[in-house]
């Protein structure tokens, strides 16, 4: 005879599933060591040395966007032990001397319909990236998102750092932690079981000018340098033809 607590038990797991179905496209990514916490907008995996999210995996449609102007309220994250992320103060004087913003990950803006808009602003979401690439051309991109939801496509998305040389550290912070050196964003759609992808890699030193289109890389590459594998449920049969090619999503994308 089922008990009231397993009966529980049972709802709080299905809710688990629908969230984390509804944020990723055939599985979460895997590869990766650290604490997941799954949101109703976005799930992210926790990496407790660098304090970053070691990737976010998101749902961008018609209805989360183009809601009205959202505040950014930085907060640190309450699912995530202290130790192992950063707080507001820690971002002090970042902009003076390393030049960075504090740039989200999951994009406010591509929530900002909804009632979990804030949830983007928990410091678990946000890496110090180079005011030149917040606002150029990684903003460009997170616009183009957007832009493909708004045709009625609803868009899978998941975003990562990569540490592949030193950038610096947080003068104000009084913990350990690793800065970014660049980061990927992978786009994936699924028209009826047909899915098209695009993958780009922009570095911390990308021109605030440059163009996103000539940073397209296929998700192999992505994978490969990252340490995951971004789409771990998807088909054999499909995985070449989606995850080792470029120009998936490119001409919708504006490219």
């Amino acid at each position: 005879m089922m008990t009231t607590i397993h009966r529980l038990t049972l709802l709080l797991l299905s809710f688990s599933s629908i969230a984390l179905a509804e944020n990723c496209l055939h599985g979460c990514p895997t590869g990766k060591n650290g604490q997941i916490v799954t949101r109703q907008i976005y799930t992210l995996q926790n990496n407790a040395l660098t304090k970053f999210a070691d990737w976010t995996a998101y749902q961008v449609t018609p209805n989360t966007i183009d809601g009205p102007s959202r505040s950014r309220t930085w907060k640190s994250d309450p699912a995530i032990n202290a130790a192992h992320t950063l707080e507001p103060a820690d971002y002090t004087n970042a902009n003076a001397v390393l030049g960075t913003d504090r740039g989200h990950q999951v994009p406010l803006a591509s929530f900002s319909n909804t009632a979990y808009w804030a949830d983007t602003n928990y410091l678990s979401n946000i890496t110090p990236q180079k005011a030149d690439l917040n606002q150029g051309p990684w903003a460009r991109l997170e616009e183009a998102e957007r832009a493909l939801a708004r045709s009625g496509k609803n868009v899978f998305i998941v975003t990562g750092p990569l540490y592949e040389w030193y950038v610096g550290e947080l003068p104000g912070a009084n913990e350990s932690h690793v800065i970014p050196s660049g980061y990927f964003k992978v786009l994936i759609t699924n028209s009826n079981g047909w899915i098209d992808a695009s993958a780009f890699i922009m570095e911390q030193n990308l021109g605030k000018n440059a163009n996103f289109c000539g940073r397209e890389v296929t998700i192999d590459q992505v994978e490969q340098r990252a340490g995951i594998n971004i789409m771990p449920m998807l088909p054999a049969y499909k995985e070449s033809a989606v995850e080792g090619r470029t120009g998936g999503l490119r001409a919708a994308l504006g490219c």
